[in-house]
């Protein structure tokens, strides 16, 4: 049983390591052999084009015979909700079981078909990440509030203004939706990403 291990935090000051530890530990005492170790800090709510580990991921379960992909735990992979089921519907398709540590839950029966109960487990865990991302985006609102209401001033510099390029890399997701013809508050729902952007990338040429 060829499997890979991938582990994930979110910032400089934390470490993963307990993560591949207890993952290392599982698939020994599963006999299973660990053919590759993917690590990296980054943010879970980036995308997966962001994420370079995870991308590397994706492309070596493409050239090589894999079995099973090990992670500690859902946030791991990632806390925007369509990348999460899209990397998982991407390893259904190569039949490569995701298992997941912390829930000792496999994507994948032992026959290689969906299992439905994870199926379902996983996409309330995800709804609840995605929540708990959007918990954290409102507190650094409050925060940036509070700091203006004291004279402070954050973003961007006046007069400063994303290229079209840019908004084509940051919200190449939400550009796939929309031009699915998928409504701005169900893109909202799934992305988190404001109505007021979502209006400009449909106003924008770019969508078309």
């Amino acid at each position: 049983m060829k499997v890979i291990i991938y582990a994930r935090v979110s910032t400089n000051s934390q470490d993963y390591d307990r993560q591949i530890s207890d993952l290392r530990e599982y698939a020994k005492r599963m006999d299973y052999n660990v053919v590759k170790e993917f690590s990296e800090k980054i943010s879970g709510a980036k995308k997966v084009a962001e994420r370079e580990q995870l991308s590397e991921l994706l492309k070596y379960i493409e050239a090589h015979h894999i079995d099973k992909v090990l992670i500690y735990e859902c946030s791991r992979l990632s806390r925007r909700i369509v990348d999460f089921l899209q990397v998982i519907e991407e390893l259904n398709e190569q039949k490569v079981s995701l298992y997941i540590h912390q829930n000792g839950l496999e994507t994948l029966l032992e026959d290689g078909s969906v299992n439905p109960i994870a199926s379902l487990v996983l996409g309330i865990i995800a709804q609840f990440n995605s929540m708990e991302r959007g918990l954290i985006r409102s507190r650094m609102e409050s925060g940036y509030s509070h700091y203006r209401a004291m004279g402070g001033k954050v973003g961007r510099k006046t007069g400063y203004k994303k290229s079209t390029e840019d908004m084509k890399e940051e919200y190449a997701e939400e550009i796939r939706l929309l031009r699915k013809g998928i409504s701005l508050r169900n893109i909202y729902k799934i992305t988190k990403t404001s109505v007021n952007t979502l209006r400009k990338l449909r106003d924008l040429t770019i969508v078309g």
